[in-house]
């Protein structure tokens, strides 16, 4: 007898999101389908409240919004939802049609990678973002190294990449005019503490 393969249920972008507001955990949706969320490592959420926290003292007092992971995106092209590490958005926010608690347009996105999500998160996922009309710049921030990728749009489908591997470096926020040192991004960030997949290998 040949097992049969469950295909995954669809749901429309209102019965996702109806369901992830009664929900107790944070789940995408891509394509029809809804995708549980791992939960971050400290040294994962340690980052992103690092990030945050500069990046909002820095822009205090302009017209810039930063958000952290609790933050739903809507991505309308390829319809997707999802909840990036950090956000930010400048000027006033605007919401998916018919919502308040769902932005669409970021500037700058930050994600910190972990070994479940790294390869979406730097393939797939930042294709999904591409399709954002105010979106100009992508940090992806190591979270078991001192490593820090970033793409700057420059124009048209063109995206200007540098690399950052030293605490000695400063990543050069581009979209705005600011930068954030590597010992601040990695502040309290202890590497030698291994996720739960790494000890598994």
């Amino acid at each position: 007898m040949v097992a049969q393969v469950q295909t995954p249920p669809t749901y429309s972008p209102e019965e996702y999101l109806a369901l992830e507001i009664a929900s107790e955990t944070r789940n995408e949706y891509i394509h029809g389908e809804i995708v549980p969320m791992a939960g971050g490592m400290p040294n994962h959420n340690q980052i992103a409240l690092n990030l945050a926290g500069s990046l909002n003292f820095l822009l205090r007092r302009q017209p810039y919004r930063v958000f952290i992971s609790d933050q739903r995106l809507w991505i309308a092209q390829p319809g997707i939802s999802t909840y990036p590490d950090v956000m930010v958005v400048q000027g006033d926010l605007i919401y998916q049609e018919g919502r308040q608690d769902t932005i669409t347009n970021p500037v700058l996105i930050i994600e910190v990678l972990s070994k479940s999500t790294g390869n979406y998160d730097q393939g797939e996922k930042f294709t999904f973002y591409r399709t954002i009309p105010t979106f100009q710049e992508y940090v992806l921030v190591d979270q078991y190294s001192h490593h820090v990728q970033q793409y700057a749009k420059t124009g048209v489908k063109k995206w200007d990449f540098q690399e950052y591997d030293s605490l000695a470096d400063e990543v050069r926020f581009a979209s705005l005019s600011l930068a954030i040192a590597l010992t601040d991004i990695y502040d309290k960030v202890d590497l030698e503490i291994q996720d739960c997949e790494t000890l598994k290998n």
